[in-house]
Parts: C-alpha cells; structure tokens; sequence
C-alpha cells in the first residue's frame, strides 16, 4: 500500500489532512501537536537521511507539506549530506529554500503532493463572493494591492496587502499577515480615504505544494478589527479553512470576500 507522509507545521491544515488521508505518516520536526491514532515520526531537520529512510521502511511514497514552519534553527555539526543542501539555501528567500526542500525530497523519489490535491474543496471556485457586495472603490483598491504585489514578486516579500482609496496602508512581510492587519488597524481615520481591501495571493511563480497562501476565522477577525470592506483572493490558489464558519462570519459583520 503507498502512503503519504504529511510534513507537520502549525495551525489546523496538517490534521485536516490527516483525517482525508488512508493511513498517513504524521511527520513534526518539532514539539507540535501529533492527533491520537496517527503513525508518527519526529525527525530533525540535520539527519533528513534517516527521515527518508523511515518514510521508505514505512511504504511512503507521497509527501504533503501542511501548516506554517518558521526556518529552523540547525547544528551544522550535526548535518548530513541532505540536510546541508539546505542549509546552504537557508540563506536565500522563502522561494528559492522551498524549492530546494522539494528538489531534496523529489531527488528521493517522492511525489510532492499540494494540500488541495488532497483536499480540493479548501480553495474556491472563480467568481465566490461572500457576504455585501463590493464597491467600486473595493474593486479598484483589490487591483491596486494586487499590482503591488505583482510588482514585488520577483523580491520574495510577501503574500498579503491592503489598499485603501488607492493608496497602500500594509504590505506583508516576515511577520506575517496578522502583524500587517494589526498596523493596518493602528491606522489613524484621516489617512483612509475609503475603508480598504485585504488582498491575499501567491507571489508570481510561487510553487504551490509547499507554500500555498492560507486565509481561516483568524484572517476575518483581523480583517473586521482593521476596519476594512473586504478581502479578496484569486480562485483555486489560496486555501480557506473552516469555510463554513469564515462564511458566517464574514456575512455576519456585513464586510465581503471574493474570489477572483
């Protein structure tokens, strides 16, 4: 029987996973919650040898990459032949290390599945829109944020911005779309000339089985406290958890979500 080891971050998406998949491997490089009644393997990210090898020992032969991983700290004593390729990556942008984790995991043979090929109902289908209407002026401040991002891809900065009346109130960064949300809301009424959209999309050429953009009830939290009108994602490359209950909410406190 082939089998599909799941990379473990935080968050949710890893035992969603777990619960679609027949018999995963449940893999964590770190002290992260393992779901009862699932095989696990603890692995470090130094001895990557010995992680394939047990992936292999246990009919592995497919790989999902799940949940939010910060760059790891390593023993360079420690590493091996695997592990030290990518260790002379973790110096480069998001893009180029996580190409080189899949060309490290590929090299062995296995089949780098993304989440949505597991799971296609966690995107949305072109056309979505959730809760009020948007404006014009949201359209407009969504086709600004996402000529900015397009025009910061090639930088490897981030995923996420916030337009308002035209003009950018915050753009992504290491810290994470929460952070920008948060200063977005810091943002004083007299700087806005409308109430903004929160556009969340994958950088140009992003490689999306291991790093696709993720949105949940957080994201709308923080989108509400910001005070915006909205957000917006392109279709079928960001994934939306707990959409049942992200609906809800948005229809609830009366901003929108649409998918381009």
């Amino acid at each position: 029987m082939s089998r599909t080891a799941i990379i473990a971050g935080s968050g949710d998406l890893p035992r969603l996973l777990a619960d679609t998949l027949d018999a995963p491997v449940y893999v964590t490089l770190d002290d992260s919650f393992v779901p009862t009644g699932i095989e696990h393997v603890t692995a470090r990210i130094e001895k990557l040898d010995r992680l394939f090898k047990d992936l292999k020992d246990r009919d592995v032969t497919s790989v999902t990459f799940a949940g939010a991983m910060a760059r790891p700290k390593v023993n360079p004593v420690l590493l091996d032949r695997h592990a030290l390729r990518l260790a002379m990556s973790m110096s480069k942008g998001d893009d180029a290390l996580l190409r080189e984790v899949l060309a490290v995991f590929g090299d062995q043979g296995f089949d780098i599945k993304s989440a949505v090929d597991i799971c296609p109902d966690l995107v949305l289908t072109k056309g979505t829109i959730w809760g009020a209407k948007p404006s014009k002026q949201d359209d407009k401040d969504a086709a600004r944020a996402l000529e900015v991002l397009g025009a910061l891809s090639p930088l490897d900065v981030g995923q996420g911005a916030v337009c308002a009346g035209g003009m950018m109130l915050g753009i992504e960064t290491l810290q994470g779309t929460d952070s920008m949300l948060s200063y977005v809301s810091d943002t004083p009424d007299h700087l806005r000339r409308a109430k903004g959209v929160f556009v969340k999309s994958p950088k140009h050429n992003q490689d999306l089985r291991i790093d696709m953009p993720t949105i949940g009830p957080k994201t709308i939290e923080s989108v509400i406290k910001a005070g915006l009108a909205g957000l917006v994602i392109p279709s079928g490359t960001v994934i939306v958890l707990e959409r049942a209950a992200v609906k809800s909410r948005v229809e609830e406190a009366g901003i929108f979500l649409k998918s381009l």
